[in-house]
């Protein structure tokens, strides 16, 4: 497949925000959340702070994503609203650097805005994947752009590691300086692999006049209105968006938890940061290899067959007892994550009016950080209630089961045609 600029453009955004998603999210956030903003604490109560701090980042893309899809629809500004997200979680990212240790109150605080910055921004980076990209052609430009994540947030997060563990090698006085270093590293990464979009990538035109201001958000209020009755009516979609709803809570769930999982087990932090270098390095090429597989088989089994693997993953997480098992655990996640990701993606780009884009993508983000409320509220709960971490990685296996069961009767081919309908009417 022969790549655009506007493709590769495109691609280099997921390589941008993956850094933040990797290095701030995943690695060093829940780390120095635990260790030094919550230092002292028992880890019960840390795991829950940490999990309540997720969800609530989640819950206002959840009450503002569709909005703010059915206002970009309107006035064709996809970027512009890309960019104001972006920058938001490019300068609150950062401000982490700026937190004194004790103070989990303040670094909640930034570290919510910049998730809303970056969920926020990813509403109109997927909507824009119709615009570059025919229908044939998604499975593998998702994954293309996945895989640009996975590549670029691991070698950022690679450097950073280092820096962590040899900070006087850089000129550092110690590993706490190096944290902080890392957060603005993110941030600067972020704002200057964003550039490439902003220049090249080509935004469609709204189907009808373009409007702008205060009338721009009244049609979108009127249109989200709308939307809502057209998602009831076209079943496809609102099946598989509970569908996605399920199995991507389980997916976010594991992102975000796993590390303070591993330290509430016990294991070293530095071990811990190691299997999720692992985990970006093999997610690249097998993010690729599930765009291809795609293809092949067909984008709902390659999602199904992902999400089977999660199953078994998580199993196999409750019962673990060793360094090495994380070490494998991240090697077999980092084999699915993103072919879960790219592919469900694709598959609803497929079923949605193509001139609702960025509304319909609005609802799918809502519906994927409505998921991230509860995943790690469920996990940092059931971490209090019982003061056992073992049963509160267990049950996330009903997510994947359940989300499992309705992908499987989605009819992707009536999807795509009832789509087109919506189009020519």
């Amino acid at each position: 497949m022969k790549l655009s600029r506007s493709v590769i453009s495109w691609a280099f955004y997921d390589w941008a925000n993956s850094a933040f998603a990797t290095c701030v999210m995943a690695g060093f956030f829940p780390i120095f959340f635990k260790e030094y903003w919550n230092a002292g604490v028992d880890v019960s109560i840390s795991t829950f702070r940490l999990g309540l701090v997720n969800s609530i980042g989640s819950l206002f893309i959840v009450l503002l994503a569709p909005l703010l899809g059915a206002i970009a629809d309107q006035g064709q500004t996809k970027k512009k609203f890309l960019f104001a997200f972006t920058l938001l979680g490019v300068l609150l990212g950062g401000s982490l650097s700026l937190v004194p240790e004790g103070n989990w109150q303040t670094a909640s605080l930034a570290y919510i805005l910049a998730v809303i910055g970056f969920s926020g921004s990813l509403i109109f980076y997927d909507s824009l994947l119709v615009d570059i990209a025919p229908a044939d052609k998604r499975d593998m430009v998702s994954a293309i752009g996945f895989g640009a994540g996975y590549l670029g947030g691991g070698l950022l997060f690679g450097l950073n590691v280092f820096m962590t563990l040899k900070p006087s090698f850089f000129g550092l006085p110690n590993t706490e300086t190096a944290v902080r270093l890392s957060f603005v590293t993110v941030s600067l990464w972020w704002i200057l692999f964003t550039l490439p979009l902003l220049r090249w990538v080509p935004e469609s035109r709204p189907q009808y006049q373009s409007k702008k201001g205060w009338k721009s958000a009244a049609d979108g209020l009127k249109q989200l209105r709308s939307t809502f009755r057209e998602i009831r009516r076209l079943r496809v979609v609102f099946l598989f968006l509970v569908a996605y709803w399920l199995y991507i809570d389980g997916v976010d769930t594991i992102v975000r938890m796993a590390v303070d999982y591993g330290m509430s087990l016990g294991f070293d932090s530095n071990s811990l940061i190691v299997a999720l270098l692992i985990t970006q390095f093999v997610g690249f090429p097998s993010a690729l290899a599930f765009g291809w597989i795609g293809g092949r088989i067909g984008t709902k089994k390659s999602i199904l067959i992902g999400l089977s693997v999660y199953v078994v993953v998580t199993v196999w997480a409750t019962f673990m007892n060793s360094i090495i098992e994380f070490y494998g655990l991240a090697v077999v996640i980092g084999l699915v994550q993103g072919g879960v990701q790219s592919l469900s993606r694709s598959l609803y780009s497929r079923i949605i009016p193509p001139g609702q884009a960025a509304e319909f993508f609005g609802f799918y983000n809502m519906l994927g950080k409505f998921a991230a409320i509860i995943g790690p509220l469920l996990m940092g709960g059931i971490s209090l209630l019982t003061g056992n971490p073992r049963l509160s990685i267990l049950s996330i296996v009903v997510l994947f089961v359940s989300g499992g069961i309705l992908l499987y009767f989605v009819d992707e081919k009536k999807g795509v045609h009832l789509a087109q309908e919506i189009k020519q009417s």
